[in-house]
């Protein structure tokens, strides 16, 4: 079966100068510097996988639903040292996914949340079809759900959406 949604992760050009700051100037931003201890457990929104054991990450602040409704949202995220940009194919699920519970936002036009559901990673395909089921259903955003973090967005690729 052909899917009609494709997964866009965070552009690396955003997040690669973080990596030559100093401690105190990432703390001065929000921002902390962190050695991978365990695997799965830090999930880059650039690559769209889980760093390795030993790794250097970033966890910052980043405003990842930047819009003027009251769903504007920031939170924490996880960018890797030199993350190459994940670009998953159409329908495709990057496998950082599979094992996490997750939270799905569904958005209109206008910004505002019209659905919202729980899904585990395995079953992410099909929460996503039941979501861009409904037509007023622009985009999505996935969320880790126990810690509320901010994943990647989900866009149509049936050309009726847009991406925010």
């Amino acid at each position: 079966m052909s899917r009609s949604f494709q997964l866009n992760a965070l552009p690396e050009n955003e997040f690669v100068s973080l990596f030559s700051r100093t401690d105190a100037e990432l703390q001065a931003i929000g921002a902390r510097r962190m050695i991978v201890d365990q695997k799965p457990g830090y999930p880059c929104r650039v690559s769209l996988v889980d760093a390795e054991i030993g790794e250097t990450v970033i966890l910052l602040p980043f405003t990842h639903h930047n819009v003027s409704t009251p769903y504007r949202a920031s939170g924490p995220i996880l960018v890797r040292l030199a993350a190459k940009p994940a670009k998953p194919a159409a329908g495709e699920i990057p496998e950082m996914f599979r094992d996490r519970l997750l939270s799905l936002r569904a958005y209109d036009a206008s910004a505002m949340m019209v659905a919202a559901l729980i899904t585990k990673g395995t079953e992410l395909e099909d929460a996503i079809d039941r979501l861009f089921a409904d037509d007023a259903v622009q985009y999505l955003h996935v969320h880790n759900a126990q810690p509320g973090c901010y994943n990647c967005s989900v866009v149509r690729t049936d050309g009726r959406g847009v991406s925010t």
